[in-house]
C-alpha cells in the first residue's frame, strides 16, 4: 500500500469511527479488559518443559451490578428463590439499601440486621457490595428536628455505617446528588444551602474516610453537567478522599444516543478518577417524558414484547459501548425486576414473574460468553514457560507435568501489568 493509499485508508477508518461509537469497541475490550500471564513450572529447580497450563476464570474484576433491594435471604419461596439464583448467575455486584429514613425509622432503632444479612448473603455468594446512600436529602428521618444542628447527626450516622459495616460494606455512596440538595427545606437541605455542596461533600467523605480509611468512596449525582463536572473539580483540588465518580443515567423518558454516553466518560474522564454507572435504567415498556412525580407508583406500567426486544438492543449496545472505555469499571442497573420496582417501571432483567426477559439472557451471553475465559490453555516451552490471556480478574490455575503430577494455584490478571506465577512440582 503506498503512502497515500494508506494515508487515505487512516482517514476513513477515522471518519467511520467518529460517525459509529461501537467501532473500535471490540479492540478497546481486548487492550483495556484482558490481561497477561506466564506460568514458570519447574521440578528440583529444573524447568518442566511439555507442561500442561490451564486457567479457567472464577470471578470478573469489572463490576456488573444492580441494586439487590428485593433480596431477603430468609425467604424460601419459589420468586425469592429465581430472584437469587438469576442474580448470582449473571452480576458480581450489589447496590444495598441505606437510605437514612427508612434504615433508621425511629432514633437510635437501626435496621442493621437486615441489612447485615443481605451484605453476608452477597458474600457467600461472591458478589462485592456497595452501601447506597449514606447522606442524601431524600428519603431524610423526620425525627431530626428543625433546629437540632445537624452536622453532629451526620458524623454519627456516617460513623454508624461507614464505620460501624467495616469490613463486610466497604464500597459506599457517601452523598448523593448535592447539587440539588440546597433546594430541599430539611435541616440537611439547609446546611448544603449555607455551607456550599462542595464542602458539605468534602465534610462527608472526611467522615467516611476519618471511620474506614480503607473504605472506596463515591460522589453520586444524577445532573451530569458542567456544574456537576465543576464540584468534581473542586473536590480533587480540595484533596477530597473519594475513589470513583458516580454517573446516575435513567433514561425513563428515552435513551442517551450512544455518542452522548460516549461523550459522557471522555468528558468526566478527564478528573482523573474510575467512572461507576451507578444507577442505569433503560424501560422495556412506554417511555414517560417528561417524567412526572418520581414519588408516585405506576401499578399499570406494562413490559411488552416489543419494548423488551428494543430495549435488549439498545442495552447490549450501550453496554459494550461503556465496557470498552478505560476509565469505566462498573455498570449498576436499576432494577433487578419489575416485581417492587422504582415507580412500577418496567425495567428490570426479568418480568414480575421473575422470567427473564431478553435484555438478562443478551447480557447473560457476553459478561459470562463473549466477555469470560472460560478456558486458556497452554504448554510450557524449554525453559518451563506458558504464556496465556484472558479477561481480567481471578482464575483457578491447573498446571499437569508431562508425569501426570498436578499442582492446582490461583492468580489474579490486572489491567497493566503481566501475571507471573511460579510452580515447583
Amino acid at each position: 500500500m503506498t503512502p497515500a493509499a494508506a494515508l487515505v485508508t487512516a482517514l476513513l477508518a477515522a471518519l467511520i469511527a467518529a460517525e459509529d461509537p461501537l467501532a473500535g469497541t471490540a479492540e478497546r475490550i481486548e487492550r483495556h479488559r484482558k490481561g497477561d500471564a506466564t506460568v514458570v513450572v519447574r521440578s528440583g529447580g529444573q524447568p518442566v518443559a511439555g507442561a500442561k497450563v490451564v486457567l479457567e476464570q472464577k470471578s470478573h474484576a469489572f463490576l456488573f451490578g444492580c441494586n439487590i433491594f428485593a433480596l431477603d435471604p430468609r425467604d424460601g419461596r419459589e420468586p425469592q428463590r429465581l430472584y437469587r439464583e438469576r442474580y448470582k448467575a449473571l452480576l458480581n455486584y450489589a447496590t444495598l439499601p441505606f437510605y437514612w429514613g427508612a434504615y433508621e425509622r425511629e432514633r437510635g432503632k437501626p435496621g442493621e440486621a437486615h441489612l447485615r444479612a443481605m451484605a453476608e448473603w452477597c458474600r457467600a455468594n461472591g458478589i462485592a457490595v456497595k452501601g447506597h446512600p449514606v447522606v442524601w436529602h431524600e428519603v431524610f428521618p423526620g425525627w431530626v428536628g428543625a433546629d437540632e444542628p445537624i452536622e453532629p447527626l451526620l458524623k454519627k450516622r456516617i460513623a454508624e455505617t461507614v464505620g460501624g459495616f467495616k469490613g463486610l460494606v466497604d464500597r459506599w455512596d457517601v452523598v448523593n446528588e448535592s447539587l440539588v440538595a440546597p433546594q430541599h427545606a430539611n435541616p440537611y437541605g439547609a446546611w448544603v444551602k449555607r455551607v456550599g455542596p462542595a464542602a458539605a461533600v468534602e465534610s462527608c467523605l472526611r467522615w467516611a474516610a476519618e471511620v474506614n480509611p480503607a473504605g472506596f468512596l463515591l460522589v453520586n449525582d444524577f445532573k451530569v453537567s458542567p456544574e456537576y463536572e465543576a464540584e468534581l473539580a473542586a473536590l480533587r483540588e480540595r484533596r477530597a478522599p473519594f475513589h470513583a465518580v458516580g454517573i446516575q443515567s435513567h433514561m425513563h423518558g428515552g435513551e442517551w444516543t450512544l455518542e452522548r454516553a460516549w461523550k459522557v466518560c471522555e468528558s468526566y474522564a478527564r478528573i482523573g478518577l474510575p467512572l461507576h454507572f451507578t444507577e442505569l435504567t433503560v424501560l422495556s415498556g412506554p417511555k414517560e417524558s417528561p417524567m412526572g412525580d418520581w414519588h408516585r407508583h405506576r401499578p399499570d406500567w406494562r413490559s411488552t414484547p416489543e419494548e423488551e426486544a428494543r430495549q435488549a438492543d439498545y442495552v447490549e449496545g450501550l453496554y459494550t459501548l461503556l465496557f470498552s472505555h478505560p476509565a469505566v469499571e462498573a455498570i449498576t442497573w436499576w432494577d433487578f425486576s419489575d416485581a417492587a420496582s422504582w415507580m412500577g417501571a418496567p425495567a428490570g432483567f426479568l418480568r414480575k414473574d421473575m422470567s427473564p426477559k431478553p435484555i438478562y439472557e443478551r447480557l447473560l451471553a457476553k459478561v459470562k460468553g463473549a466477555w469470560w475465559t472460560a478456558r486458556a490453555e497452554a504448554a510450557t516451552a524449554a525453559d518451563g514457560s506458558a504464556s496465556l490471556r484472558g479477561f481480567l480478574g481471578i482464575y483457578d490455575v491447573t498446571v499437569t507435568a508431562p508425569s501426570g503430577a498436578k499442582a492446582p494455584r490461583t492468580l489474579e490478571l490486572r489491567r497493566g501489568e503481566t501475571a507471573r506465577l511460579e510452580v515447583e512440582l
